[in-house]
């Protein structure tokens, strides 16, 4: 039976065959293209103008509306500041998955149905959806290079019962054939790298726009200087590449890594080893919940965690904690550079069952 869907049209291929695929299966589809960062420059005006050509093109091939909305406000409050916040606070956020939760998933899905009278949402993310036992659930996408579910994992259940995700069982090759197959003049378009809706341009310069950054030392766990960082907010833990970290002396000729960041006097504690011990943690606790299914988790389960994207399921044990706000995760093995500020993402197999906000890591002994 047709319904009337709203597909975010970002510009790019994923997208674009979305729209095809559902106008393919007979629905009365719409493109809606959203506006979510105001421009303040040259180079960000002519990406976001191109996205739009990109959009429009496609619309115009299938026949279909493109619509234009603009959620800056929205992305400004519930993405931007709270970006901002946490790179003060010394934790490295994941601005993309506060993007799926307030904006895409939230502002776009309710201007789609309330507004637009749209019945579902359709969007490009490699990532399923089933109904199972009344209840919605978030499934990895099939290919494994593009698989989009641990941004996802903050939808809950009104978003995953209004959202359509109808290229999740195919691969990226596969997409892109199709474009071709349509006409679409995107289909070669590479995928975007960029912070959702910030674009391509140097992440450096661009955070120093809104962040005064303080210059401090670099150390060794042991106290030894080994050169000035440029700030804090910078860096990641486990980052090699960037450091600028010369010959040193007495020291071997292999590669430097960040370990930790010392906010109290603003160093950055560097070390030799991929594996150094102090990368190396088997317990987090997460706050800020979001759980895919009807109820919160309540009891200790045993699961598997990715603590950044593309990782490979990790084995673990999840106990809910002060009532179930917050949850300590105990891997079976060593994680390496856990990152507070970054998100902890649950499976069950296939199933993406939510997660949490990284607040701090540590060793705990049997």
């Amino acid at each position: 039976m047709s319904k009337h869907i709203i597909v975010g049209m970002s510009g790019g291929v994923d997208s674009s065959v979305t729209a095809l695929t559902l106008q393919e299966q007979g629905h009365k589809v719409t493109g809606l293209f959203m506006k979510n960062w105001e421009e303040d420059d040259g180079t960000e005006y002519c990406t976001a103008m191109q996205d739009l050509a990109d959009a429009q093109q496609v619309c115009d091939t299938l026949d279909i509306e493109l619509k234009t909305v603009n959620f800056a406000a929205e992305y400004w409050d519930e993405v931007f500041e709270v970006f901002l916040s946490e790179f003060k606070a010394g934790r490295t956020p994941n601005p993309d998955i506060l993007c799926n939760k307030h904006v895409k998933f939230r502002a776009f899905l309710n201007y789609a149905i309330e507004d637009l009278g749209a019945e579902y949402i359709a969007t490009g993310h490699y990532a399923r959806v089933r109904e199972q036992d009344g209840e919605f659930k978030l499934l990895k996408g099939l290919d494994p290079n593009k698989e989009q579910s641990y941004f996802l994992y903050a939808m809950g259940q009104k978003a995953l019962s209004r959202t359509l995700f109808p290229i999740g069982h195919l691969h990226k090759p596969e997409i892109r054939a199709l474009a071709d197959k349509a006409g679409f003049a995107n289909s070669r378009k590479k995928d975007s790298t960029g912070i959702c809706f910030i674009g391509e341009r140097k992440f450096k310069e661009f955070l120093q726009r809104y962040l005064p950054h303080q210059p401090g030392e670099m150390r060794t766990p042991e106290g030894q200087y080994i050169a000035q960082h440029h700030g804090l907010m910078y860096y990641t833990l486990g980052q090699r590449q960037g450091l600028g970290i010369g010959g040193v002396k007495d020291a071997p000729d292999e590669p430097w890594f960040v370990l930790e960041k010392d906010l109290d006097n603003n160093v950055l504690i560097v070390g030799q080893g991929h594996d150094h011990p102090l990368m190396l943690h088997n317990t987090l606790e997460a706050g800020q919940l979001d759980w895919c299914g009807n109820q919160p988790l309540t009891e200790t389960i045993r699961c598997a965690a990715k603590t950044r994207y593309r990782q490979p399921d990790q084995d673990c044990v999840v106990e809910p904690l002060h009532g179930g706000t917050r949850v300590k995760v105990r891997f079976d093995e060593l994680q390496r550079a856990i990152t507070p500020g970054q998100s902890v993402v649950f499976y069950q197999g296939e199933i993406c069952l939510g997660g949490g906000i990284i607040e701090s890591k540590y060793n705990e002994s049997d």
